[in-house]
């Protein structure tokens, strides 16, 4: 049994440029596929829909992330209340598009790069240790229109120049490091993720081998850059239950969670593909373009460490049976009787983690890193200003609860947990501003109207504490 969390463990929270940063058409930024995403709880709707073009049309759609909470202009005010929180690490992610307007101009964009070398700076002077996801639902939107997305191999060569011109940069001052965000929902077929709708599930899974061939050159360009780097990568994670003992609903729920939670961290952890995803693969008539070379450098450059997302769990049911269905679940599933959700319908399950965490590095045993977990919920501001958000403190505790028995009773190695939306932003499932996580208040609603004023929640002192005593004062 180990005595509570290491020493060096990496508290801190987590963001995206696209959902926080705004100046969405500023110092030479290109589009990306966020910026052409509308706000409002129909926006996943829409992005499925190929009628819907992807195009901004302000005369019909708002885009909130056009703004987002003007991170770009108010980095340093950000910042020094996350220094205030004794935050260790920040999870940033950089906008593609800001360094490659289009994805595949001949040279960078200095304008971005100095940018983003001003935030690492900032971040270093409070003794902050960056994280930064190299792609996070950023695709530049002309790989989307003239390329076809991920499913073109010259996105490959495109990302790997990308890549290496911000590890580059940056390589000397960043130790930490993700490829893709949450990779494995390309295996759902997530425009966000692949830059593709509604595609054969053929293109889609060719569309995540090209994903993968390109993470892993990124991995070989970092460690070629300085042997000191630290290269993750990044999935969510969804403890999956059957729903009943029935050895046939037992036996889909086992494999639904390998192609789902496993598959692509089976990939870039262990270098190679499953014999269970060869086997789905000639069941489904999916035939993929592997290019020589393309399994080697996978194969040679794996991951240090992994890091996923833990928001819900979900529950398998036979198709045959009549139960009734989760709404509100990213993945679906039947509702669990056991568990409470939360406004929007996520099933809220702690202890989830724990067998997440478990699960994962018994499987891996590389380090782990929560790089995504918190509540979306309505934040009330009182007369005074205060904002009283009991029910997420709760909900973080009883997360980091969990996490905490993986680590002294389970022995799990796990090296960081950055709070998804330490401040508000912009949902990226609703494009909503109303859906908050953090524990920064940003005065700003789904309709871009307030004055952007950043105020302390209760649970910004709770968390506070809990870093400022290494994880002790949970419960307090």
């Amino acid at each position: 049994m180990k005595k509570g969390f290491k020493d060096g463990f990496l508290w801190g929270g987590a963001t995206a440029a696209n959902q926080f940063e705004g100046a969405y058409n500023e110092d030479g930024k290109g589009l990306t596929i966020a910026d052409v995403s509308p706000g409002g709880k129909q926006r996943m709707k829409l992005l499925r829909d190929d009628s819907y073009p992807l195009e901004i049309d302000l005369e019909k759609y708002t885009y909130p992330n056009h703004l987002g909470i003007d991170f770009y202009h108010r980095y340093k005010e950000d910042i020094a209340l996350f220094a205030e929180m004794g935050f260790k690490t920040f999870r940033m992610s950089i906008s593609w598009a800001r360094i490659f307007p289009n994805g595949d101009d001949a040279q960078p964009n200095e304008a971005g790069l100095k940018h983003y070398e001003n935030v690492i700076d900032e971040l270093l002077k409070y003794n902050i240790e960056p994280t930064i996801t190299i792609s996070h639902y950023e695709t530049p939107l002309n790989l989307v229109k003239s390329y076809g997305g991920w499913k073109n191999r010259e996105l490959i060569g495109l990302f790997e120049k990308y890549a290496r011109t911000i590890l580059e940069r940056y390589a000397s001052k960043v130790t930490y490091w993700m490829t893709f965000n949450e990779i494995n929902t390309g295996v759902l077929g997530s425009f966000f993720t692949l830059g593709m709708r509604n595609e054969s599930l053929n293109n889609n899974f060719q569309a995540l081998h090209n994903q993968f061939v390109a993470s892993a050159k990124a991995v070989k360009i970092a460690r070629e850059l300085n042997p000191n780097i630290k290269m993750g990568c990044m999935s969510i994670y969804a403890t999956m239950y059957a729903y009943d003992s029935n050895p046939v609903t037992v036996a889909e729920t086992m494999e639904e969670n390998r192609m789902f939670n496993y598959f692509c961290n089976d990939v870039q952890v262990r270098g190679e593909y499953p014999t269970y995803a060869h086997s789905f693969f000639t069941k489904n008539n999916v035939v993929l373009d592997v290019q020589p070379g393309d399994l080697e450098v996978i194969k040679e450059n794996t991951m240090d460490y992994l890091s996923f997302s833990y928001y819900m769990s979900t529950t398998h049911a036979l198709k045959t049976a009549e139960k009734e269905e989760s709404e509100g679940n990213f993945f679906g599933g039947t509702k669990n009787p056991y568990l409470e959700a939360s406004e929007w319908g996520w099933e809220i399950d702690p202890v989830g983690l724990r067998i997440a965490l478990n699960d994962l590095y018994g499987r891996y045993g590389v380090p782990l890193y929560i790089s995504e977990n918190g509540l979306g919920a309505v934040d009330k501001v009182e007369e005074d200003g205060s904002i009283h958000d009991d029910y997420r403190i709760d909900y973080l505790r009883k997360h980091i609860s969990e996490m905490e028995k993986a680590v002294t009773i389970d022995g799990v190695d796990l090296m960081a947990y950055t709070a998804w939306g330490c401040i508000d932003l912009v949902s990226a499932s609703t494009g909503e501003m109303a859906k908050r996580y953090g524990f920064i208040y940003v005065d700003l609603d789904d309709e871009g109207k307030g004055t952007l004023e950043r105020s302390r929640k209760d649970s910004f002192e709770w968390y506070k504490n809990v870093i400022s005593t290494n994880g002790v004062a949970i419960q307090k």
